[in-house]
């Protein structure tokens, strides 16, 4: 048997019982209603002084029945309906029968709309289609199923505060049942965890798990069934108006269920009693409480007919999280911890909520629906930025969450990002009251002066994690070996996800290329998965330069391979050797270029980044730099968080910014400078990719700093023939040109950056003259690089050029 079909058998069944209890309750209206013909006809007997004329429907005595005389009975000669009591039958959807009223007795026979599934809607019609009975096909609900009770404040009558948030106070006079199937949230007793669906879980109807989990008294459950045979009983409305002796009163209100109902209490009405905290039912008009139509909420009737699922009003914020196949081990055992959060968090006064921070949203979501799962919970999120700042509207969000899961059963993940001062007040209010499990999803731990509970670390992967992700994804391309997925591994921290998304790639991809194997477009991919998010945080330079662009010296230049021998070998001297467990710290390749403006330190670093086929990011440091204490390290740690996923080559411009001789503390600023330069510094020797610092006054960098760097390389300004070196190069040969001399030019007394500025602007000038390129367009456009430099153009530097 299939789940739709399982499931509609439930929701038959569910059914039967909730219309076997409405039967009970109409049968007191029924008894309410006779005995307000009786009160009636007695009390126009003694106004008429007469006693009652043959044929008026009421029967020969006052105590006659009704429905036993000639006329009308309560509700017509057609509508008997339920009135046989407890053994009537259920004839044609509550109100099919002809005749009957109290004489129906155990020979009414349920319709078969109930077990056959054929015809008849709930008015009996025999046009209905099977979907219009109570054997409606209804999914099975959600992965806890509906048996499972969460732990919820909403058994002890929580309360909402005036800024919107829930506290857990309970409400004087409010009754408070606790359900057999869950502790109370305050109870520091685990919360159950249900087997299965909704239908392979427990056999718990609907109704019962609604009069527990949300502690009604029999009054306001049979209130709840009075409101729900309104909308299912065509009989339901003429029944009203007789009891409440009012044609114009043919619905349920809360004076004819205090008149009608056993066991009725004045305290059900409140705003703070169940029905009306948690809108089980509604009025259509609060200003007439007692007389006021009484609805029940649809959410409601459909939970009640076993057909659960997310409240309409909450579907423009809420979105269902999946419950991700497999977990990394490290990711796992964080699920577990967020499991138990729920759990050590259920005391009195302390929000079911769990922090779960670091990582990337994708992976905190899997980690919390794990956890929901292994708990008998669904998963939805929310952002933080959705929730309402206006006190009402937020009340009424975190009722209905509330609601929603306790019915679902689910708990709730709360996205919190950057947020703004009243965004924030609101959130925190939103969660303070959180009598169901909430996960609080951040990058970063949230400062907040309320309960915080469990905080949960989204842990980094191991490299024998990484690989077995990476192997997962890959197992079905033949192209890739094992050693070139532990090249992946090496350079790339990336989340599961991003795997599967990089590997999916590839899978597209490789069938119709032709230049690039497996391997390649897997470290491609890799790349492009890495870089999202970099891109804001930094200038990226697509590496095109190779060595032959490079003019130093041969000493500058060796360094600079052995720098990437660093990069490209790590895996091999780290992990198979043995180095990273002996060492352990200061594993980064971190470097320093240091010389003057043009000297080629940014060229070097895209020949280094094209070498080892990275990604160039330029991070500006003068703009990463705040004036505001502890926003400098929150930037760099930005960069640095989104660069590890994928080693990219990060060259940090304009060091001076930050560096410098640290100076002694004499003041809070002179301590936060150095623990901004500290910072940086640990970031860097921890950063699995390449971190190259540049500046222009290696001199002013004191000796702690320098001691923390593996490489130094000096970028000196060019010599002259050096000089005529670059320009030999900077010309591309399929230029025109005419009497162009590199060594005349190398007289110009400047570094590589400007050479190529000058060659470029002349090539612009003779084009615009439609010349061929020629040494008075290298002057005119020197004398241009000139004064942006500043400088006088001697005559020295242009003999014998025109």
């Amino acid at each position: 048997m299939g789940t739709r079909e399982r499931g509609a058998r439930a929701a038959s069944g569910d059914a039967l019982t909730l219309y076997t209890e409405i039967r009970r309750v109409l049968a007191l209206l029924d008894v309410h209603s006779a005995r307000v013909t009786r009160v009636g006809a007695a009390a126009s007997e003694a106004r008429a002084g007469t006693g009652r004329g043959s044929g008026d429907g009421l029967g020969d005595a006052p105590s006659d029945p009704p429905g036993s005389g000639s006329g009308s009975g309560l509700v017509g000669d057609s509508a008997a309906g339920l009135e046989g009591g407890p053994e009537a039958g259920l004839d044609g959807g509550l109100s099919v029968g002809t005749g009957g009223g109290h004489d129906s007795g155990p020979e009414a026979s349920l319709d078969g709309d109930l077990h056959a599934g054929t015809g008849g809607g709930l008015d009996g019609s025999p046009e209905a289609s099977p979907d219009n009975g109570l054997n409606a096909r209804t999914d099975g609900g959600h992965d806890g199923g509906r048996a499972a009770g969460l732990d919820s404040d909403l058994n002890a009558g929580t309360d909402t505060g005036p800024d919107g948030s829930l506290d857990n106070a309970p409400e004087d006079g409010s009754p408070a049942a606790t359900p057999t199937t869950a502790p109370t949230p305050h109870s520091t007793a685990p919360a159950p965890t249900p087997k299965g669906s909704a239908i392979d879980g427990p056999s718990v109807a609907p109704l019962d798990a609604l009069t527990a989990y949300f502690g009604l008294t029999p009054f306001e459950r049979d209130l709840v069934l009075l409101t729900a045979a309104y909308e299912l009983d065509p009989t339901t409305a003429a029944r009203c108006a007789a009891a409440g002796g009012d044609p114009e009163r043919a619905h349920p209100t809360f004076s004819l269920a205090l008149a009608a109902l056993d066991g009725a209490h004045w305290s059900a009405l409140t705003p703070v009693a169940p029905l009306r905290r948690w809108r089980l039912v509604d009025l259509d008009d609060e200003t007439r409480l007692t007389r006021s139509r009484l609805r029940l909420d649809e959410r409601i009737l459909h939970f009640l007919l076993g057909s659960p699922y997310l409240d309409a009003r909450l579907h423009g914020q809420l979105r269902r999280a999946p419950v991700p196949d497999e977990l990394p081990p490290s990711y796992d055992l964080a699920a577990d911890r967020v499991t138990a959060g729920w759990t050590t968090t259920a005391r009195p006064g302390a929000p079911l909520l769990v922090e779960v921070v670091g990582g990337d949203l994708r992976s905190r979501a899997d980690i919390a629906a794990a956890a929901a799962a292994r708990s008998g919970l669904g998963l939805y999120e929310m952002s933080a930025e959705d929730i309402p700042t206006d006190p009402t509207q937020r009340d009424l969000l975190a009722r209905l969450w509330q609601r929603e899961a306790i019915l679902l059963p689910a708990a709730l993940l709360v996205e919190v990002g950057e947020l703004d001062r009243d965004q924030r007040a609101a959130t925190e209010a939103f969660l303070a009251g959180a009598a169901v499990p909430v996960v609080v999803s951040s990058a970063d731990p949230r400062p907040t002066e309320r309960s915080r509970g469990e905080r949960v670390n989204v842990p980094r992967l191991d490299d024998e994690e990484q690989f077995g992700l990476w192997a997962g994804a890959f197992e079905d391309v033949a192209d890739i070996d094992e050693g070139q997925l532990r090249s992946l591994v090496a350079q790339f921290q990336l989340p599961p996800h991003v795997i599967r998304s990089a590997a999916d790639t590839v899978r597209r991809d490789l069938p119709g290329e032709d230049e690039l194997d497996a391997a390649s477009l897997a470290w491609r991919a890799g790349l492009g998965e890495a870089r999202l998010g970099m891109d804001e945080l930094g200038r990226r330079i697509e590496p095109e330069a190779g060595w032959h662009d490079l003019v130093l010296h041969e000493r500058q230049t060796s360094t600079l391979r052995e720098i990437v021998a660093h990069v490209r070998r790590r895996a091999t001297v780290h992990q198979e050797w043995g180095f990273a467990a002996t060492l352990r710290r200061g594993l980064g390749v971190t470097a320093l270029f240091a010389g003057g403006s043009g000297t080629g330190k940014t060229l070097a670093a895209e020949v280094m980044a094209k070498e080892l086929g990275l990604d160039l990011f330029v991070i500006d440091l003068s703009q990463v730099v705040s004036k505001y204490i502890g926003e400098t390290e929150k930037n760099l740690r930005k960069v640095f968080d989104a660069a590890e996923r994928g080693g990219a080559l990060l060259l940090f411009d304009e060091a001076d910014a930050l560096f410098g001789k640290r100076s002694e503390v004499k003041d809070s600023h002179d301590r936060y400078a150095n623990l901004e330069v500290s910072y940086l510094l640990m970031r860097m020797e921890a950063y699995r990719g390449l971190a190259i610092l540049t500046t222009n006054m290696k001199k002013a960098l004191d000796t702690a700093f320098m001691r923390r760097i593996r490489f130094v390389v000096d970028f000196p300004f060019p010599a002259e023939h050096e000089r005529a070196e670059i320009w030999r190069r900077v010309l591309p040969p399929q230029t025109p040109t005419k009497g162009i001399d590199p060594e005349l030019l190398a007289q110009l007394t400047v570094a590589g950056g400007s050479i190529r500025n000058i060659a470029l602007s002349g090539a612009f000038l003779a084009a615009e003259e439609g010349d061929r390129l020629q040494m008075r367009h290298m002057l005119a456009a020197a004398r241009t690089e000139y004064v942006k430099l500043e400088r006088s153009l001697t005559a020295s530097e242009v003999r014998g050029w025109v």
